[in-house]
């Protein structure tokens, strides 16, 4: 393997771990480090939530999570393409969410892509620029049952410090949770 290939390797996996990052930073509505994953300068389009810098949308976020209940990211199918100290990304994405948007709970499932660009500063990958793209989605009533006999014992995931990650991770907890 020459030195070249290596480092497409160790890249590509760098930013992998970015946008790995970025959905855990989402789903535990950890705003801090979310930010720390954008450069400065860097862009996001989140359709008709938010266009713009990218500080605004995570300035925005708490505002627009606000009637979430659950907001669960996951990504699969990555095509990335490094030139350098710059990359672009197809991440495919499926996320859940589960909101009272006053018509009682309602769960939004969206398949989807992220368009992203990426640039290394310092050995270190960040976003600068995130696109969304929704290519399916589903809204109905919330099918979701908290209190089922199957789940009697199993700990629900939080956006909040009681999460049951908050204390099991000796290396992956979070720096702050809002």
């Amino acid at each position: 393997m020459s030195p070249d290939s290596l480092q497409q390797l160790l890249d590509r996996e760098a930013i992998r771990d970015l946008i790995w990052r970025y959905c855990r930073a989402v789903d535990r509505r950890d705003f801090t480090a979310l930010r720390e994953l954008y450069h400065e300068d860097a862009m996001d389009e989140h359709g008709g939530m938010y266009h713009g810098p990218a500080a605004g949308f995570i300035d925005a976020l708490p505002q627009i999570m606000g009637p979430m209940e659950v907001v669960w990211h996951m990504t699969g199918n990555m095509l990335i393409e490094v030139r350098g100290d710059e990359a672009e990304g197809e991440i495919y994405t499926w996320s859940y969410h589960r909101a009272d948007l006053g018509e009682g709970p309602t769960d939004l499932v969206v398949g989807g892509r992220y368009l992203d660009r990426y640039r290394r500063v310092d050995d270190c990958w960040k976003f600068q620029h995130r696109k969304i793209v929704m290519d399916w989605n589903q809204i109905g009533v919330s099918r979701c049952d908290w209190d089922s006999a199957l789940f009697q014992g199993t700990p629900v995931g939080r956006a909040t410090a009681e999460d049951p990650g908050q204390d099991f991770f000796r290396w992956l907890g979070r720096k702050s949770v809002q």
